[in-house]
């Protein structure tokens, strides 16, 4: 069954491979995709998105710029992970046309509101602000909204914080908005997408296929190599926001937990931080779930298909 997702995104290296991904799977259909500030700034990710779209060779779908700055704090972009132009070490191609001028909040609630109830997923790979924007400014969306799929926080690690992932600790207050809503919600956290890594053996699948989309990726996962490397001492990148596509296109790639989930507001060590409560069956009335084991094989075979597909 085809999915309907919107793809609410801050490209960033494993945006733009979750994007890939996405375009390349016969059963994800992407309805939009909105833009927020978070790993750079929005003007930049923006035409991130629209450059990742010339290299899928899709023209034809439009690209929604959303929130440049979080609800409250300062805006804090990743130079030090995707570097300056928020996708470093590729020579990213001319956009495949112009944003649009529609907000991406507003987008985000029309498309929500017509569309047939239960049919439209949120998939957010960035900070929360368009998803909390939206539901405060139409909260109608939430009951018909299919799920939300986010990749950001971890129950057990952080990586912008000793506790925090930087996703939910930029804009701690909309990821609070959006995980307390009743509707269904599946966090892909670091402790799913730290099992993502683009290991060696990844990466010669990949330059296998020789087309220019596969080399476009293989720039990136150079770059963030590298980079992670640096800054937090991985050997292999994790490549985070592709598994929460994964999971949509195929379920059994990612094992899940239904637990009770929220947000710390507060703490003086531990803002951002997802607090997630293992300590027994969860409650009927729990709506949502994190991702604990993934298929490593089966992930980049459907990442490799889908580059091969777009080329």
């Amino acid at each position: 069954m085809t999915r309907k997702i919107i793809l609410d995104c801050d490209p960033g290296h494993d945006d733009a491979i979750a994007i890939i991904l996405a375009l390349g799977t016969p059963g994800i259909d992407v309805l939009g995709i909105t833009t927020v500030g978070g790993n750079q700034t929005l003007e930049k990710v923006t035409r991130n998105a629209l450059s990742v779209l010339r290299v899928c060779r899709d023209t034809d779908l439009r690209v929604y710029p959303g929130c440049a700055r979080p609800l409250v704090r300062q805006p804090e972009a990743a130079p030090s992970i995707h570097g300056e132009s928020g996708l470093d070490g590729v020579e990213l191609p001319e956009p495949a046309g112009p944003p649009q001028d529609e907000h991406a909040v507003d987008y985000i609630i029309r498309t929500v509101m017509e569309h047939e109830p239960n049919t439209v997923t949120l998939v957010p790979t960035g900070p929360l602000t368009n998803i909390a924007l939206a539901v405060r400014r139409e909260p109608r969306i939430v009951e018909r909204v299919r799920e939300v799929v986010l990749m950001g926080g971890g129950y057990h690690t952080g990586n912008w914080s000793a506790t925090a992932e930087f996703n939910i600790k930029v804009d701690p207050e909309s990821a609070h908005i959006v995980f307390n809503e009743p509707w269904p919600l599946t966090m892909v956290g670091l402790d799913l997408t730290h099992q993502a890594l683009a290991t060696p053996e990844v990466e010669e699948q990949i330059r296998a296929i020789g087309s220019d989309c596969g080399g476009f990726v293989l720039g990136l996962l150079d770059f963030f190599r590298q980079s992670y490397r640096a800054n937090q001492g991985f050997e292999h990148p994790p490549v985070h926001d592709a598994c929460a596509v994964a999971y949509l296109v195929d379920s059994s790639v990612v094992t899940t937990r239904r637990v009770p989930l929220d947000v710390e507001l507060r703490g003086e060590l531990t803002v951002g931080m997802t607090v997630a409560d293992f300590r027994m069956p969860a409650p009927e009335n729990c709506t949502t779930q994190v991702a604990v084991d993934l298929d490593h094989r089966k992930f980049w075979r459907m990442v490799t298909e889908a580059i091969a597909r777009v080329s």
